[in-house]
Formats: structure tokens, sequence, C-alpha cells
């Protein structure tokens, strides 16, 4: 069975977009998508800095356009699941139907600003805490008064919270790398954002999901449009428990296909669950390949669907 996955904040890279707007349709909607949000994508993902890309309210809607081009480019391609990480899990709705591609563009468009203004509050900031002993980086972090914002699996957990508390953390056997993040995400220095975005989701039509929707909250398989949404909205002040979300792949799927823009998600999968064979979708280059590594799945599937009968 096929999985699409979708990467969150920071997997973002100048010219990102660059690959997928040569086809004259992608450049249209692209341009269709930056009129309805008041963004320049066309520009941001092909001549912006690095800089610039990084602002929480360029990077997030940078994102979820990336993951919504590269998945139209396979199109053909019959997945059975889909997860994003984060700001992902806004891509991994529309992909499922759950909201059209421009309520995804809106939707993630507030995100990226309301985030913005929380982490203007207030300064805190996120590193990621590499190796050690889950149980004693889980404890140094708590001790501090840090939040444990990304669970992400396979050796690495992303704290966040106070600056000076961060620059304190030091847990044995493992080493700590500060993230270029303009807040903390994913906890409750995050909460003023909440309301608004609830209050948006609220007016935007929602879709039973037309394939499994796993949730960054516990992993769990929802399929209920309401609930998705939800659940995409507290995720904003809550942990991201992507460690419990790979677990849940590796029971739905044998192959993996990360849309743009993708590779980090592809090497966590390679760590913590080897049995998923996966694929990183990272620039229109790939999508040759890309569909035969969907079909062969799709072809595995069908064969299961066959004995099982």
């Amino acid at each position: 069975m096929l999985a699409f996955v979708a990467p969150g904040q920071g997997a973002q890279t100048p010219g990102v977009l660059a690959s997928w707007i040569a086809e004259p349709q992608a450049l249209k909607l692209l341009k269709l998508w930056s009129a309805e949000i008041d963004l320049d994508l066309v520009r941001l993902g092909t001549t912006a800095d690095a800089d610039e890309i990084k602002d929480t309210a360029n990077a997030q809607p940078l994102i979820v356009a990336a993951g919504l081009l590269g998945a139209r480019a396979l199109a053909d391609s019959r997945f059975t699941v889909v997860a994003g990480h984060s700001v992902g899990e806004i891509t991994a709705a529309a992909l499922a139907g759950v909201i059209s591609e421009i309520d995804a563009m809106k939707l993630v468009r507030a995100r990226g600003i309301e985030m913005a203004k929380a982490a203007a509050l207030k300064p805190a900031g996120m590193a990621a805490v590499l190796g050690g002993d889950r149980t004693v980086v889980l404890k140094a972090i708590s001790d501090l008064g840090l939040v444990a914002a990304n669970d992400n699996g396979a050796g690495q957990i992303v704290a966040a919270g106070d600056l000076d508390a961060l620059a304190q953390l030091a847990p044995e056997g493992a080493r700590v790398r500060a993230l270029a993040v303009a807040g903390a995400f994913h906890t409750s220095y995050m909460q003023s954002a909440v309301e608004p975005l609830r209050a948006l989701a609220s007016q935007i039509t929602v879709n039973t999901a037309r394939c499994a929707v796993i949730s960054n909250k516990d992993g769990a398989v929802i399929t209920d449009g309401r609930e998705i949404l939800d659940r995409i909205v507290a995720q904003i002040s809550n942990p991201v428990r992507w460690d419990l979300c790979m677990t849940t792949l590796a029971e739905h799927s044998s192959g993996t296909i990360e849309v743009p823009p993708a590779g980090t998600l592809v090497g966590l999968l390679k760590r913590a669950v080897p049995i998923i064979e996966t694929f990183a979708l990272k620039s229109i280059e790939d999508v040759t390949l890309a569909k035969e590594f969907s079909v062969r799945h799709q072809d595995e599937a069908n064969r299961q669907d066959d004995d099982a009968n």
C-alpha cells in the first residue's frame, strides 16, 4: 500500500518551486493561489533567499504550495494513507480531499501569520536533541521547564521554550542543536494563534477523507473531516508525535512518497521504520521514478487484495 507524507517547517530551500512551475498549468495555479492569499509564492519559491523564506509567515504557505504541486504531478497515484508533519498536516488534509487546495492555502497563510504574531509576544526558541537515551532526554527537557514539542523518533526530539533554558539543555549522551526558528512552536507559547485559526476553520467546508489520515496528536487514523481540521488547529499549541505517526505508517503502508520539499521525513522513516520503502520527490525530474515507485506499491496492494479474496 502507498502513503504520501508532507514535511513541515524547516524543509523549505531557496528555489524550491522552480522546477515545478516550469509547466504552464502549474505556474498558472501558483499565481492563482498567490492572488487568493495575497502572497507572491512565485517569487518566494524561485528567487527569494534563505532568510526571507525562513520567516514563518512565508515558509508555511511555501511548504504547502510545494507539496500540493508535487502531488499534482503524481495525480494518478492511488495512495491509501496520508500524513503530514506539523504544517504538513494541512497539505495532507488537502491531498485526502478533506479541504480544497484554495482553503488549504488560506488556512496555512493565516496559520503562518498568527504563529509569527504569537512568536513575537515573548522570546522563545527550539533546539533539536539528537541521540541519547529517550528517558534521560525527556527528563532533561522537563527539568528545565521546556517542552518536547516534536517527538520525531529515530533519536530526535525537539525541545522548545525559554531561550535561557534551551542554552542550558545538555542531556547525557546527546547532542543539542539550536534551530533557526522564531518561536516555541507546538507549545503554550502559540496559544494566542489557536482561536483565530479555529474561527477560520469553522467557516471552511470539510469532507470525509477519501483515504486514511494519520494525526500528529497521537498517530491515530482519522477520516472525519471536521475532526481532522479541529486536530490540525489544536496542534498549533500542542506537541507533534511524529514517532507515533511513523508507527502507524508502518502498519498501513509498504511504500511512502514524501512530497516536496522532500527529504526530512524520508530520513526519519529510514532510521525509525526501515521496513517501509521510501521515495523523496524533490523536483520535477523525480516524477518518472516516483510514478514507477507508486505503481509498484499499488500492484503489491492489489496482489494482497487478490490473496485475501
